[in-house]
């Protein structure tokens, strides 16, 4: 999921960083980042509401990648 690492830089986290706002596993977000695992619904809005952002942000393009 190519958004989740633009988000993830442009807020200037670390993966871990990331992790620990989420309440998501760094080899979770990694895996999803590299397009090794997808992202549940719950995932992907922890992982929005750590990036401010809404979740439609970073499904934005899936499947168009």
């Amino acid at each position: 999921m190519q958004r989740l690492r633009e988000l993830r830089r442009e807020r200037a986290l670390a993966l871990r960083e990331l992790g620990e706002l989420s309440d998501v596993s760094l080899q979770t977000i990694w895996r999803i980042e590299a397009g090794r695992q997808g992202a549940h619904p719950k995932t992907i809005r922890k992982l929005a509401g750590a990036l401010g952002v809404d979740p439609s942000e970073l499904v934005k393009g899936a499947g168009n990648e």
